[in-house]
């Protein structure tokens, strides 16, 4: 699959390491002479972070071009993204430009946040053939995306866009009527309205604001948003309830949401300042890695109950290529190390190198058939003893493996021996583990049933011929 991306900014360079990192070619056109070191920026971010989200490699990454024309870059392309500046005359002269070079059967999706899509179709050759697919920086991470079709826009389009979409990772949103700004730039823009008067009537500062939303509603809103989390406040009585309660205060004289302060210099001094102290100790850069990093760990925490964001997180990593093993071993770890993984001297603590044994152990499981479903049934495997060797550094982005070999399989006991390696295919640590075959109604050890005993002979079978690890049965300070 192969993505065009017309405008290099931080929007379009984040569309770009969202496709490129997902597998798909990628071509860029943007006449900025800085495009391909700003994108450079982008992508550098990206690498870092994305990967991190997952317990499962990604797709390799795939090819990136700079293209000294646009025709050049949608030539031949499925999908293009628009992210040109927020001019109309400037988005229809390049959306024309887009159309007399691309395939028919190309998605032009534009970033705009303020645009409908019947504005960007005006005068269009195809207006079937384009959309407004609004993202949220960093598209990288950030899995939202508004898809805003018009009556122009037939239901195959939106289908095929969405499915897309929902192949890289993110949700599609398709908004179900067009509306200058579409639905969460109106939501935002209200929120920085009022923002704009409290720190004009020098009521608070922008950090002030800022930490009412992010030790405050924020989380609330990351993983329920503004309806679901008014519902809880309703308690067991519910949203009516709550409605019941505080509707009456929406007419009490609280907000100017339809009155915006004046723009003037001493207010937009006084902004600028209060940013200044706030943030400036830190570089645009510094910043980034920072959101990120704390992006990752809020992602990621949905993820456990796949919950909000978390959920399409869950939902993509599913449909991410399983470990396999190549010349009779059994890969069952396939990743990189995110960076809260790492401890004060720059790399992988133990406390993850357990982890990613654990996360071997359960891949294991999974294709000797004691899956979640066998689990629901009553049946497990427990860990009743770890030894784990720790034999190099592995450091934060680093892709990682798991080679897993089976020991013994007979009866309840099950003996598992990982080898972790890392990118220089050097053996970075090794964890032994014996775990026993359990019924979860009494507690208590019993034997597997017959479709995993069979499984686990054919795996014994195939480990035989392996090399015999010279880590095997080694015990705590053992001498090389």
């Amino acid at each position: 699959m192969k993505a065009a991306v017309v405008g290099g900014g931080v929007i379009g360079g984040g569309w770009a390491a969202r496709f490129l990192l997902n597998g798909w070619e990628v071509a860029v056109f943007d006449p900025d002479p800085e495009a391909e070191r700003k994108i450079g920026a982008v992508l550098a971010n990206a690498r870092r972070s994305l990967p991190a989200l997952y317990d499962r490699a990604l797709p390799a990454e795939g090819t990136l071009r700079f293209c000294a024309s646009l025709a050049e870059a949608v030539d031949s392309a499925d999908w293009v993204q628009e992210s040109v500046p927020e001019r109309i005359e400037l988005k229809h002269r390049t959306l024309a430009e887009i159309q007399a070079a691309v395939p028919e059967h190309a998605v032009i999706g534009s970033s705009t946040s303020g645009f409908t899509p019947s504005q960007l179709q005006d005068g269009a050759t195809r207006p079937a053939q384009l959309l407004v697919c609004h993202p949220f920086n960093p598209v990288y991470l950030l899995p939202l995306v508004e898809v805003v079709p018009s009556p122009a826009n037939g239901e195959d389009i939106r289908a095929r866009c969405s499915d897309l979409l929902a192949g890289i990772g993110m949700k599609p949103l398709v908004v179900r009527k067009e509306i200058d700004a579409h639905i969460a730039d109106r939501l935002l823009e209200a929120v920085w309205r009022e923002a704009l008067w409290l720190v004009r009537d020098g009521i608070a500062t922008t950090e002030e604001i800022d930490d009412a939303i992010r030790f405050g509603f924020g989380l609330r809103w990351a993983q329920m948003g503004l309806f679901e989390t008014y519902r809880m406040a309703g308690g067991e009585a519910g949203m009516r309830h709550f409605i019941g309660q505080f509707g009456p205060a929406l007419k009490w004289p609280w907000t100017k949401l339809t009155d915006v302060p004046e723009l003037t210099d001493e207010l937009v001094d006084r902004i600028a300042a209060q940013s200044d102290a706030q943030s400036g100790r830190h570089s645009i850069r510094e910043l980034e890695a920072i959101r990120d990093d704390n992006l990752v760990a809020i992602l990621r925490a949905l993820k456990t109950n796949a919950w909000g964001a978390g959920e399409t997180l869950s939902r993509h990593e599913a449909s991410l290529a399983a470990p396999h093993g190549a010349n009779g071993s059994t890969l069952t770890v396939d990743r990189q190390v995110p960076q809260s993984w790492t401890d004060y001297n720059g790399h992988m603590n133990e406390a993850h190198y357990l982890e990613v044994f654990a996360q071997a152990s359960d891949r294991f499981m999974e294709l000797i058939g004691a899956d979640a479903d066998y689990i629901a049934g009553g049946h497990s495997y427990f860990t009743v003893e770890t030894h784990l060797r720790h034999l190099g550094e592995v450091m934060a982005g680093e892709r990682i493996k798991v080679a897993t070999q089976v020991v013994a399989g007979d009866g309840k006991k099950l003996h598992l021996f990982h080898q972790l390696t890392g990118e220089n295919g050097e053996p970075a640590a090794t964890g032994e583990h014996l775990l026993l075959h359990v019924d979860l109604e009494t507690r208590r050890s019993s034997p597997p049933g017959r479709r995993i005993s069979e499984s686990l002979l054919h795996y014994l079978g195939e480990h035989s011929r392996l090399p015999k690890s010279e880590g095997i049965g080694r015990f705590v300070g053992q001498r090389p």
